[in-house]
């Protein structure tokens, strides 16, 4: 019989919340699914605890490191499924996540990807909720424009989304290439050719563990600038995608010039519109590295001292 959703976990080196995030998908309201769990060649004993838990929806794949859109795309091709889920090894889920999602599939039929809200967990102490534009809490149904919706935090977060099979089967799935930023090309794309239903309740727990997990935006710049590249035809005709990108664009510009990649921040900063950017902004591209650097401790500071301001 299959199954209404496959749940994937791509998992490396996260032997320390592993456990915990599965049994945070097993305690789900509805139990029509099956969990793929692929380990994308782990080096820790990841695989030692996923083996101790029992239950007979569990599939483990343990696999050669490939990187991330690799181990997605495994599981995405082995899912069998109407509708995949995806969660990473440490993040968690409420018990209501694919009950909220499956009402989301059932009033509205015909979209491309289906999500929900969730929280950003700091440090295991500090909550924050993301912050959406042109959405209004309550909210339960098609966005109107995601790439509008999307400018302070992304509406489309990997482990609160559930891509309907016929989704995949026409391609969309993640680009093996992209190390960095596969994720929010593969939303583009979808948001680009397809509807997204949405629901603002929280239901997923973004866990963020180490000052590595935020204020550190990529380990692969040129990677990112790949992608931002592949997606300048379709800005053309399309403004709030173009606005996106920008933004996406000041992102990589910041961290080029953290780490004195000059030519990289150059190439990156001749693409952005500055209109597209508040006065905050504009004042942060021009500002010196040392000044940056200087926000960005700033930045951790409030963070572990629960008072989170972005000033990038």
């Amino acid at each position: 019989m299959i199954p209404l959703f496959s749940v994937v976990v791509t998992v490396y080196n996260k032997s320390q919340f592993i456990e915990r995030t599965i049994k945070s998908i097993l305690n789900q309201t509805i139990s029509d699914f099956e969990l793929i769990i692929v380990d994308d060649g782990s080096t820790d004993d990841s695989l030692e605890v996923i083996n101790t838990l029992n239950d007979s929806r569990i599939i483990v794949f343990p696999n050669k490191n490939q990187g991330v859109s690799s181990a997605r795309n495994f599981g995405l091709k082995k899912a069998k499924g109407h509708f995949i889920a995806l969660c990473d090894g440490d993040d968690i889920w409420l018990d209501n996540h694919l009950s909220e999602l499956k009402a989301l599939i059932e009033t509205y039929p015909h979209c491309g990807i289906y999500a929900t809200s969730y929280e950003k967990h700091y440090f295991k102490n500090y909550i924050k909720k993301p912050i959406f534009s042109n959405i209004e809490h309550p909210f339960f149904g098609i966005v109107d424009d995601y790439f509008k919706s999307s400018l302070k935090d992304n509406i489309l977060w990997t482990s609160a989304i559930v891509l309907p099979k016929t989704t995949i089967d026409q391609g969309y799935i993640f680009k093996d290439d992209l190390g960095w930023g596969e994720d929010t090309d593969l939303w583009i794309r979808i948001a680009c050719d397809f509807k997204i239903a949405f629901s603002s309740k929280p239901t997923a727990l973004k866990m963020i563990h180490s000052t590595q997990n935020h204020l550190s935006l990529t380990k692969n710049i040129p990677n990112l600038m790949k992608m931002l590249k592949s997606h300048e035809d379709k800005e053309e005709s399309n403004a709030s995608l173009k606005v996106f990108l920008d933004i996406n664009r000041f992102m990589v510009a910041m961290e080029a010039k953290l780490r004195n990649d000059y030519t990289n921040y150059k190439k990156v900063k001749k693409d952005i519109n500055l209109k597209n950017l508040n006065r905050r902004l504009k004042l942060l591209l021009f500002l010196p590295a040392v000044v940056l650097r200087f926000l960005k401790r700033l930045k951790f500071f409030l963070l572990k001292n629960k008072l989170y301001r972005s000033p990038f």
